[in-house]
């Protein structure tokens, strides 16, 4: 399977403006905002989509509420 836009982000194969980034996450701005200041919450480990995530990824899905938090 081929690495998403996001993964190639955080492998730093394409540029990003970066607001955050720790072991969990990175926070950049989008490319084309929506509003004056709109930042994408994106996981380090691959979830496809909400609907796909698994118990297990609890704890991630918080940190990422978390950090959305603090990013706002």
């Amino acid at each position: 399977m081929a690495k998403t836009v996001f993964q190639r982000i955080i492998d730093r194969e394409l540029p990003a403006r970066i607001e955050h980034e720790d072991e969990h996450c990175i926070v950049l701005h989008d490319l084309h905002p929506q509003a004056p200041i709109h930042l994408l919450v994106i996981p380090k480990r691959l979830i496809e989509r909400v609907g796909a995530a698994q118990p297990e990824d609890a704890p991630l899905l918080g940190h990422l509420l978390l950090v959305a938090g603090v990013m706002a």
